[in-house]
């Protein structure tokens, strides 16, 4: 198993990697089709997007993928650098989960947070990803709220 740092020479394995991981988590069965235009903002931000995604591959097959967007607010006193990240599409392939591999690439990426300067790392965690996340040091926040769109 090979884990590394996607590159944009990878971009036809993060976009797989991402619809897979979202057919996955909402259910939605291997034959969904997304649209043009999510198919191409996805492919945009892998190209562009302030992130870092890793792989864990055998040859051009992924069996896991986990993302960390990068953002800069306003500093506060408690991140007076303004750096912070959001952990994103967190996935290993069904017939490989429970061996570590989403251990393994969230260490990557949160090692290289630190690096960047992060101060906070967020994410939306599914029940079954919860363990996963507290065995790392991620505890619930009283602090966060949302509003959302309808």
């Amino acid at each position: 198993m090979e884990y590394r740092i996607a590159t944009e020479k990878d971009i036809e394995l993060l976009l797989k990697s991402r619809l897979d991981t979202l057919r996955d988590v909402n259910c939605l069965g291997a034959g969904y089709r997304f649209s043009e235009d999510f198919e191409e903002a996805s492919r945009r931000y892998f190209l562009e997007g302030d992130q870092t995604t890793v792989l864990a591959a055998e040859g051009e097959r992924v069996l896991g993928c986990a993302s960390m967007c990068y953002v800069e607010l306003m500093p506060t006193f408690s991140h007076p650098a303004g750096k912070r990240a959001h952990l994103m599409n967190v996935w290993t392939d069904p017939s490989r989960r429970r061996e570590g591999i989403a251990a393994r690439m969230v260490s990557m990426l949160i090692e290289e947070a630190w690096k960047r300067g992060v101060t906070e790392i967020s994410l939306d965690a599914t029940e079954a990803g919860k363990p996963l996340y507290r065995k790392l040091g991620f505890h619930g926040s009283e602090e966060h709220m949302v509003l959302e769109k309808e």
